[in-house]
């Protein structure tokens, strides 16, 4: 497994985690992956650290807890009854979670007015700015699969200390939710303004699953969903100032 100049190593661990498959819960009720997704892995980096200007690319993760899971009725809302009306759902959820996360970023080329935040200069402040971000647990809150599992971050050597499944040489865990390739991070022609989205077939060995980067995935394992605009950043649209937001910290260690 490659390490890259700019790789951050972190662990985040949970009471409870939800990494449910967006092709069936629309039915209301919802049920977790035995293993978080490459998506909802970019999710937690991004949490910790995020600029549009780049691109995280999530390498592996390893499962340090034994798998296990619990259910609870979920009071949820009634889109098809009156006002005021509820369903209740089950809920299957992964309890006592751990992962170590082994991930880097690249630059992001769908954006080139803002190059300028990513260049031969400034691209370790990045680097230092994310696992300094790490160490403090993440600029935003932190999240397994959805809002109501809170996640806490720390940084780890990743590889470092028992995990669960380091005994098993190969476990299969079947086709699952690779990723959402959104407009702004598409390279393939056909994905250019469009939602699409990934799958690919999990194999866990000695505890560590390693992605394969987005561009990876065959073409028989995507599907384009629908049209989507790119939304604009830039100091014009005054939503976006770069790694001057970050100019009264040190930026190294």
């Amino acid at each position: 497994m490659a390490k890259y100049r700019n790789t951050v190593e972190f662990a985040v661990s949970g009471d409870r985690a939800l990494f449910s498959d967006p092709v069936t819960r629309v039915g209301g009720e919802k049920t977790s992956y035995y293993v978080p997704t490459y998506e909802a892995l970019k999710g937690i980096v991004s949490s910790i650290y995020w600029k549009p200007t780049i691109v995280w690319i999530i390498d592996a993760v390893r499962v340090m807890n034994p798998i296990q899971t619990a259910s609870e009725g979920v009071r949820t809302l009634n889109y098809n009854a009156s006002k005021g009306k509820n369903d209740l759902s089950i809920y299957t959820y992964l309890i006592n979670v751990k992962y170590q996360v082994r991930a880097h970023f690249i630059r992001n080329e769908n954006r080139p007015e803002l190059f300028h935040d990513y260049d031969g200069s400034n691209e370790h402040k990045h680097h230092n700015i994310a696992r300094r971000m790490i160490k403090s647990g993440g600029r935003r809150d932190i999240f397994l699969g959805t809002r109501e599992c809170q996640g806490y971050v720390e940084p780890c050597v990743f590889g470092e200390g028992p995990g669960a499944y380091d005994g098993i040489n190969e476990l299969t865990l079947g086709y699952m939710l690779h990723g959402f390739t959104y407009p702004d991070e598409a390279v393939r022609v056909e994905e250019k303004g469009r939602l699409a989205l990934r799958f690919h077939n999990v194999v866990m060995r000695k505890g560590i699953i390693e992605f394969p980067a987005p561009e990876e995935i065959p073409e028989k394992d995507r599907r384009i969903l629908h049209k989507m605009s790119v939304k604009p950043f830039g100091n014009k649209h005054g939503n976006f100032i770069g790694i001057g937001e970050f100019t009264d910290e040190e930026a190294s260690e």
